[in-house]
């Protein structure tokens, strides 16, 4: 696909759209706490972080992911193809690699699925929005 051809409209929305899941998922109301025991994170380690270079950055690699993602779906794309390969891509790639990586690390399965999940999710997302807006 020819870059030109880019919905760079949709590519940015996909990318919000990572905050808006990671938001909800890494939020009390879901993931929050068991994600900070698996990390061993207190609540004054992340007040004490630096957020805007870690959203700043995040927003950076979340639009390249989504500008990779309309890339390679090229335009013949809909919604429920889009859905589909991002489901492929949030799955069979980016939580399967995770998943070798955390085996590797020792990681827990807890921590894996928390953060895995969330980027399936992400991916679909992503995919529903860049395969309906082509």
């Amino acid at each position: 696909m020819d870059i030109s051809q880019v919905n760079f409209l949709a590519v940015f929305v996909a990318a919000l759209s990572s905050f808006v899941i990671g938001g909800v998922w890494y939020s009390p109301i879901m993931f929050a706490k068991p994600w900070m025991e698996e990390n061993g994170f207190t609540e004054e380690e992340l007040k004490n972080s630096n957020m805007a270079k870690i959203f700043g950055l995040s927003f950076i690699l979340s639009f390249i992911i989504a500008l990779n993602l309309a890339m390679f779906f090229g335009g013949q794309v809909d919604f429920v193809m889009g859905l589909t390969y991002g489901a492929f891509t949030g799955i069979g790639w980016v939580a399967m690699s995770f998943g070798t990586s955390y085996l590797f690390e020792r990681k827990s399965l807890k921590l894996y699925l928390i953060n895995a999940g969330n980027h399936a999710v992400t991916y679909i997302v992503m995919g529903g929005i860049l395969g309906a807006w082509h």
